[in-house]
């Protein structure tokens, strides 16, 4: 799943994220279901809003991320940093193509 070198680290950071951000997790599903619920003339404004929040997750894990990388060398960082984002977007694909390099 992740590199076998990060492969702990990462499940326990990502258990760590979803735990602490379950409600901002919840409320992502809450906005998408009523984007996709709403008429025409909501539709968009609803999913800006699903946007905004899908924006501050992904923030948060790049902060959790970064903060990590921010301890190891500059080589190992940047392997972890590929793995991190390798597994994050296989566990939380809504937040991981913003959550950058």
């Amino acid at each position: 799943m992740f590199r076998r070198r990060f492969r702990d680290v990462i499940a326990r950071q990502l258990d760590m994220f979803e735990r602490e951000h379950a409600e901002l997790i919840e409320e992502c599903e809450d906005a998408l279901r009523a984007h996709r619920d709403a008429s025409r003339e909501d539709a968009e404004e609803l999913y800006g809003d699903y946007l905004d929040l899908v924006e501050t997750g992904a923030e948060a894990l790049a902060e959790l991320r970064d903060t990590y990388a921010a301890t190891l060398d500059e080589d190992t960082a940047e392997e972890y940093v590929a793995a991190f984002n390798r597994g994050a977007g296989r566990r939380l694909p809504r937040f991981a193509p913003l959550i950058g390099d």
